[in-house]
């Protein structure tokens, strides 16, 4: 008797766990519908700079203050004679009207002129059945195959051509489907899904 109501829980536990395992494979390889947009917007025009970014600053005429200069942790730009200048959050247009308007309210400079041009963007990330998941430094026209190469090409287990790919937009992420030829943006993860079998 003892046996046999073993026997009966072994085979519900084996039951229960199949329905539970048919369930996640249903959604393991599930994509989302919306395809990712294919062309991507002037990354000058809208990306907002963050601590960690590098940016060349060029002040017309004024070879002391033009140079290269990163933000700081706090997302500041230390520059020389102006002291630090708040520009996280900013667009490189923007980070440039600022320093023109400090260098003209502490009397530096009469008529200001000043350029930003971005130097690095936030990382992308790969993650998921690739051989080396991680972080990469961002460049300009990159595509989910290209950032795949960088994280070692696909493993074994992967579902090549198409993938999901997760993209910041605000304080918000959106899920894209996408496929190898689809760009990327800085701060995208790529996730490369399990195939089914």
């Amino acid at each position: 008797m003892a046996k046999s109501l073993i026997v009966h829980a072994c085979r519900m536990l084996l039951l229960t766990s199949f329905v539970a395992l048919s369930g996640c494979a249903s959604t393991i390889g599930e994509f989302p519908s919306e395809p990712a947009p294919k062309k991507v917007s002037n990354l000058t025009e809208g990306y907002r700079l963050e601590p960690g970014n590098r940016v060349r600053i060029i002040v017309f005429e004024e070879p002391n203050l033009s140079g290269d200069f990163s933000l700081d942790s706090v997302g500041n730009i230390a520059l020389p004679l102006a002291g630090n200048i708040p520009a996280s959050g900013l667009t490189a247009r923007e980070t440039g009207k600022r320093i023109e308007d400090v260098l003209r309210r502490n009397a530096l400079l009469l008529n200001p002129s000043v350029s930003v041009e971005i130097q690095t963007f936030k990382p992308f990330y790969v993650m998921g059945e690739v051989r080396q998941p991680g972080e990469f430094p961002y460049t300009t026209g990159l595509t989910v195959l290209s950032a795949i190469a960088r994280a070692g090409g696909y493993d074994y287990r992967a579902r090549q051509s198409e993938v999901v790919l997760v993209r910041p937009q605000g304080e918000e992420q959106k899920l894209y489907r996408a496929d190898e030829f689809t760009p990327i943006m800085p701060g995208d993860i790529v996730k490369v899904l399990e195939r089914r079998y």
